[in-house]
């Protein structure tokens, strides 16, 4: 059986002020066919899954590009084009193919093309011609549209939020579409329109026990895979919002029953899954009074896993207005002040300037007597099994607090954001972290107490308020009884 793979993957915040070109691609992740790392990526989970099988005898693996850029503005139009067409040559090279296994995000769009996913998974399909199975992975944010639905064979998203099952999701997107090549399954996959968009963390209650309920609908065999998308706020695309995904094996009417008895139990669930988001004042007031530490203090909406990008002050400023010590921030995206800092070196003294350099929701920059206590090139931290890069980092101290300084924006996933350059997490009595959820599955375990912080920012957080330009549908918050709307 042969089965070609490839992974183009990004999550695009249409509201946000930065741009993503191929240099944001190349600078994340970028991997030519047979370069994959042995570990996976967020998105690129279906590489390794289908290599152990590869390895096994089972298949004939042809692999194609994987790439993926941190999430960011707008992609170039150029940029979009060269890897879609560089995937799509790697395919017609490789046919005759059984099966075809794509790795891909689910909220990219480019310049003139809103739905970049469902445009590449429908090209798939014309190349290999309707018997070859097509399965695919996404993120819970992102846009599902028909398109995408027609198309596929198999679709397997993150149940999770933080996405802590990413490889578990590849390898049973892989195990899927290969039985359905060989026959032993035929996939049928019932959607269910949730018409909400909402803040939806799997860490807690309500969501903690739909993704359970969920899990057991597999586990029992009454589905061949369940998944809920839960859409990106951030992103204008007319498929905005949650939709549920049911894979069953020959048996529509079941699968849309179940999709549709899943959605109907999201939609309850409206306005009561988000964390208690405080002000920035009240947040770090009640970190300072904590018993013990350390607090971890998530910046929510300055997240560069948002596609915004990670350099507001305004956390900072407050913490240094409170006279706060034995503080920890990661990260602040700033790689020109990077740059003085390597100049500079390890114990200099200097007056630097940074981040508040790309919006005017972010504060003001930073100007301070610095002492640098750290760097490094090429930084990285963990996200489960995978790596992400930081590119060249510094850390900076002033007063009382250790500042991360990035060249490569990401958002926290992982302690080591901070061991991995000297600072001692545990020792500190407050973590700051520019995330909103990613965080919470590594930080948990070595928090004391987790508080959320909400900042206003480039991020548009309130649908209800957000200007959107190609929603078609009637969605809650933005209405309040969606099912009974035809438009918005």
């Amino acid at each position: 059986m042969r089965v070609f793979c490839a992974s183009i993957a990004t999550e695009t915040n249409t509201f946000s002020p930065l741009r993503t070109d191929f240099s944001d691609f190349t600078q994340s992740f970028y991997a030519p066919p047979g370069a994959h790392p042995d570990t996976p990526t967020l998105c690129s989970a279906v590489f390794p899954a289908l290599r152990s099988r590869a390895a096994a005898g089972e298949i004939d693996l042809i692999e194609g590009t994987a790439t993926w850029a941190e999430p960011g503005g707008l992609v170039n139009k150029s940029t979009w084009i060269h890897l879609r067409d560089e995937v799509l040559e790697q395919l017609r090279a490789a046919l005759p193919v059984d099966a075809v296994v794509l790795g891909l995000h689910g909220a990219m769009i480019a310049e003139g093309h809103v739905d970049c996913e469902g445009e590449l998974i429908e090209a798939v399909r014309q190349i290999t011609g309707p018997s070859t199975r097509i399965g695919v992975t996404f993120d819970p944010h992102s846009h599902l549209s028909d398109r995408r639905v027609k198309n596929a064979d198999v679709i397997t998203v993150f149940k999770e939020f933080p996405h802590t099952d990413f490889v578990e999701t590849g390898e049973a997107c892989v195990d899927l579409t290969l039985r359905a090549a060989r026959g032993e399954i035929s996939p049928v996959l019932s959607v269910f329109d949730v018409r909400m968009i909402d803040v939806l963390p799997t860490s807690r209650a309500p969501m903690r026990g739909f993704v359970d309920r969920m899990k057991a609908l597999e586990a029992a065999g009454e589905v061949l895979s369940t998944s809920a998308i839960h859409g990106f706020m951030a992103g204008d695309s007319p498929d905005l919002g949650a939709k549920t995904i049911v894979v069953t094996d020959k048996d529509k009417a079941k699968g849309d029953r179940i999709a549709r008895e899943l959605g109907e139990e999201l939609f309850s669930f409206r306005g009561t899954t988000k964390p208690d988001f405080l002000s920035v004042s009240d947040a770090l007031t009640k970190a300072a009074k904590a018993k013990a530490g350390p607090v971890v203090v998530a910046d929510v909406w300055d997240n560069p896993g948002g596609g915004v990008a990670g350099d507001s002050t305004i956390m900072l400023r407050t913490a240094l207005e409170m006279s706060l010590t034995s503080v920890a921030l990661g990260t602040i995206w700033d790689p020109m002040a990077v740059r003085l800092c390597h100049a500079a070196g390890v114990g200099a003294q200097l007056d630097l300037r940074f981040g508040g350099k790309t919006s005017a929701h972010a504060g003001a920059p930073i100007d301070a007597t610095v002492t640098v206590q750290n760097v490094a090139k090429n930084a990285v931290q963990s996200f489960g099994s995978s790596i992400v890069p930081l590119g060249d980092c510094a850390v900076v101290r002033l007063g009382g607090i250790d500042v991360v300084l990035n060249s490569n924006r990401a958002q926290a996933f992982s302690p080591d954001l901070f061991s991995n350059l000297g600072i001692d997490p545990a020792s500190r009595k407050i973590l700051i972290v520019k995330s909103t959820n990613h965080f919470h599955g590594a930080f948990a375990k070595v928090a004391a107490d987790i508080l959320y912080a909400a900042v206003d920012g480039p991020y548009p957080n309130d649908p209800a308020k957000t200007k959107y330009t190609r929603l078609i549908r009637a969605i809650w918050p933005i209405v309040d009884t969606p099912f009974a709307e035809e438009v918005v």
